[in-house]
């Protein structure tokens, strides 16, 4: 019950493989991470921009855009 069976021992030999495999697999996964998180900053950036755009004019502006009308 506390030894690690054969198949605890593929899973932990597949994690290592994983993380330390060649090429930087490890530094690949979180690049990739992080450009998600950065495109979703940028998204949640956009959604403000354009809630700013929706606004309504303050009075004093929108009763001047009505007179020159």
């Amino acid at each position: 019950m506390g030894g690690m069976s054969w198949i605890h021992w593929v899973i932990v030999i597949g994690v290592v493989a994983l993380l330390f495999g060649g090429r930087g697999k490890l530094s690949s996964i979180m690049g990739d991470a992080a450009k998600g998180i950065r495109a979703f900053k940028d998204g949640l950036k956009d959604d403000d921009k354009a809630a700013d755009a929706a606004k309504p004019l303050p009075r004093d502006l929108a009763e001047k855009d009505e007179a020159k009308s």
